[in-house]
C-alpha cells in the first residue's frame, strides 16, 4: 500500500460609427474579451507551474532484501493474522470463522504452549501488546478484544467502525490498518481514533492493501496484501511515506510457495534486532534481517 487541478470566454461589439478617431469605438471594437481569456490562461499556467501535489516531497523508497538468520517450524493450521514477540515467546493471532485463536508459541518447536479460541462467529485479525494487555482485532465484526498478556484472561472489548486488519503499538498510540492505504491512530486506553495518515509511495498514492503491522522505533512495517508477490513496506507514520520496501520472495521453494496463501505476520525481536515473518498456514517461520539490496 496505501495524490491529488482549470479556465475561459470571449466577447465583441461594434460602435455605431466606423470607429476612426473615437476612443470609445476603439474599445468596443477591440477584442478585450479575448485578451481577458488569454490572461486567465496565462495565470492558470503560472499557477500550475507553482502547484505541487501533496506528496511532492516524498522520498524514493529503498529496496531491502531478506537475510535469513534461522528457520523454525510453523503450524499449517495457523491462519496467521497477528504476530508479536513477548517474554521470549511468539504471540500469534489466527483467523477464519470458527478457527480464530490467540496463542503463545514456542519458537523453536512451533508448538502452542497456551491458546484460547475466540467466539465462533468472529474472524480474528491483528494483535498488539500494550503494557500487560493484548488487543486483538476482528475483520468485519467491529470488535477489538482485550486479553491479559500472561493468562489470556478476557479484560473486555472495544467497538470501532470499518474493518480491522493490522494493529501495533508504538509506545504512545495504536496504529491500525483496514485493508486500504490508510493508517488510523487510536488511543490505547479507549480505542478512540485520534488521527490518521494516508500512505504514499514515491509521491503517488499507495495502491496496496496494508495488512499486518509491526511498530519498530519511529517506523511501521506492514505486510502488503496481494496474491502475486511477498512484500513488506517500511512506513514513516509521521508523513505517510514508504521509506523502504522488502522483497521477501524466495523464502520457500517455488513449488511449495505456489500452493500457499500470502505472507502475513511480522514480529520484531529487539534483543537480536531481527524480525520473525511467516504466512497464512505456512510450514515455516523465518528469523530474518532486512538488509540493503546491492
Amino acid at each position: 500500500m496505501a495524490t491529488k487541478k482549470t479556465k475561459r470566454k470571449t466577447g465583441r461589439s461594434r460602435g455605431e460609427s466606423s470607429g476612426r478617431g473615437s476612443a470609445a469605438s476603439s474599445r468596443n471594437s477591440f477584442p478585450w474579451g479575448y485578451v481577458g481569456a488569454v490572461g486567465l490562461i496565462v495565470i492558470a499556467i503560472v499557477a500550475w507551474s507553482l502547484w505541487e501535489p501533496e506528496y511532492a516531497h516524498s522520498v524514493v523508497p529503498k529496496k531491502l532484501n531478506i537475510e535469513v538468520v534461522a528457520t523454525y517450524p510453523h503450524s499449517t493450521e495457523a491462519w496467521t493474522q497477528g504476530l508479536l514477540w513477548h517474554g521470549g515467546k511468539v504471540i500469534e493471532g489466527t483467523g477464519l470463522e470458527g478457527k480464530s485463536s490467540l496463542r503463545r508459541v514456542e519458537l523453536k518447536t512451533g508448538t502452542p504452549e497456551h491458546q484460547i479460541a475466540l467466539p465462533k462467529d468472529v474472524f480474528a485479525e491483528g494483535v498488539a501488546l500494550v503494557g500487560d494487555r493484548l488487543l486483538q482485532l476482528t475483520w468485519k465484526d467491529h470488535r477489538a478484544f482485550a486479553w491479559s498478556a500472561d493468562t489470556f484472561k478476557p479484560l473486555g472489548e472495544f467497538k470501532y467502525d470499518g474493518e480491522g486488519w493490522g494493529l501495533c503499538y508504538d509506545g504512545k498510540r495504536l496504529v491500525m490498518s483496514d485493508g486500504s492505504e490508510r493508517l488510523a491512530f487510536r488511543d490505547p486506553k479507549t480505542f478512540r481514533e485520534t488521527g490518521s495518515v494516508y500512505v504514499h509511495y514515491a509521491g503517488e498514492r499507495f495502491h496496496g492493501k496494508l495488512n499486518e503491522l509491526e511498530c519498530v522505533g519511529k517506523y511501521v512495517y506492514a505486510n502488503v496484501w496481494t496474491n502475486d508477490e511477498d512484500r513488506i513496506v517500511q512506513i514513516d507514520p509521521g508523513t505517510g511515506d514508504v521509506v523502504a520496501w522488502v522483497d521477501a520472495q524466495g523464502l520457500l521453494p517455488e513449488e511449495t510457495r505456489r500452493h500457499l496463501d500470502v505472507l502475513n505476520g511480522i514480529a520484531y525481536v529487539p534483543e537480536r534486532q531481527t524480525f520473525l515473518i511467516t504466512g497464512k498456514m505456512w510450514p515455516k517461520m523465518f528469523e530474518v534481517r532486512f538488509v540493503p539490496a546491492h
